[in-house]
């Protein structure tokens, strides 16, 4: 098993309220597992521990017993995954943070590794993967601190999203046939909006 890097850590968005699946997606059973634990477990093969991000009423969800996880709680209900990613972030003793969404079931660990490596020079602050002539603001590496501190600002000025976030750091952007030659499918990309999007 390949080292986990003792500077990252992982955050999964789990506080979503799974409008378009209709029941609560992250607990959907999937390839043999809860939803949530796939995205748990691929950023444990990662970082050093995961942090899972709720929404403030929700109740804690058994996680894999194979990685360390801690729960966080959004703080700022119903403003989206920046205020979910900020929350993580409170929690957050590395320098970097590795986000994902609790819905990506098929993030592939060697990207995830490719992306903390491409994020560790200091001139730095994000890194996030090419999608065409875009990125996608999902997965992605920040720089904690910094992130921390220009979210609360986005939030603070009425902005929730992740894209405002990743630009207003200097971002690294991985370009799509970097990543593809790891993932030649794509499905690092993939999340989970609705029920047959899960189907084989």
């Amino acid at each position: 098993m390949a080292t986990r890097p003792a500077e990252t850590t992982g955050i999964v968005l789990a506080g979503g309220r799974s409008s378009r699946f209709g029941r609560d997606k992250l607990a959907e059973p999937y390839r043999g597992a809860p939803l949530l634990h796939h995205a748990v477990r691929r950023l444990g093969e990662v970082c050093a521990e995961v942090v899972v991000v709720l929404a403030p009423d929700a109740p804690e969800p058994d996680g894999p017993a194979d990685v360390p996880v801690r729960f966080a709680r959004d703080g700022v209900p119903a403003r989206g995954p920046l205020a979910g990613t900020l929350a993580g972030l409170m929690s957050v003793r590395t320098r970097l943070a590795l986000v994902a969404g609790g819905d990506m079931p098929h993030l592939d660990a060697g990207v995830l590794r490719e992306m903390v490596r491409v994020a560790e020079p200091e001139a730095v602050e994000a890194v996030a993967l090419g999608d065409g002539n875009r990125f996608r603001p999902l997965p992605c590496v920040l720089r904690a601190s910094a992130a921390a501190e220009n979210a609360r600002e986005l939030l603070a000025a009425g902005r929730d999203s992740l894209r405002d976030l990743l630009g207003s750091m200097a971002v690294e952007v991985i370009g799509e046939p970097a990543w593809r030659a790891i993932d030649p499918g794509g499905r690092t990309l993939l999340d989970v909006d609705l029920p047959s999007d899960l189907a084989e």
